[in-house]
């Protein structure tokens, strides 16, 4: 049987990563956007965050793992192929690294006045990272990868932070 770290260069494992760690990033920023967005503390933002993203990332795990092994049991594969788990795995941990970036000013107190901006730019460099790494596979181009992928976060980014400022606006929910 395969190494695991052979069959994740030969890229048995690219789609598992692409998917958690850019739901990793889109699902925890859009807290943090959202959060931002209805002026919530800095310490609400961390337990949100945090919450979300191991909930989110072991639900995430979870459901590929199920969706995986049900894949292989209809399809009754033949020859050597990722287990179930360890797709889950993958997918459960690149979501919780590339989700935790953007917590990183708010969970270390960095940039006090300037976290939600800070958070912003690390979000945007993880969505291009994510989107780039794909052509290591692939073998597609780079930036082009990168921007449709800060795209699509930058996109959810807004809707969140739109959401979070106009409950708050239209509710006159004071925190």
């Amino acid at each position: 049987m395969k190494a695991f770290w052979e069959r994740f260069r030969e890229g048995e494992y690219i789609g598992d990563f692409v998917y958690g760690a850019n739901d990793g990033i889109v699902t925890t920023f859009a807290v943090v956007a959202g959060a931002t967005g209805a002026l919530l503390s800095p310490g609400v933002i961390v337990i949100l965050g945090l919450a979300n993203l191991l909930a989110d990332g072991f639900s995430m795990g979870a459901s590929n793992f199920l969706a995986i092994r049900t894949e292989n049991e209809l399809a009754k594969k033949q020859g050597e192929f990722a287990t179930p788990f360890q797709r889950g795995l993958v997918t459960f941990g690149v979501f919780v690294i590339a989700g935790v970036v953007p917590l990183v000013p708010y969970v270390f107190g960095l940039f006090a006045s300037h976290q939600f901006a800070v958070s912003s730019l690390l979000a945007a460099a993880m969505f291009f990272s994510v989107g780039a790494a794909r052509t290591f596979i692939t073998k597609g181009n780079f930036i082009k990868a990168g921007l449709e992928v800060l795209l699509m976060g930058g996109i959810a980014a807004l809707v969140a932070y739109g959401v979070g400022w106009g409950v708050k606006t239209m509710f006159g929910i004071a925190i």
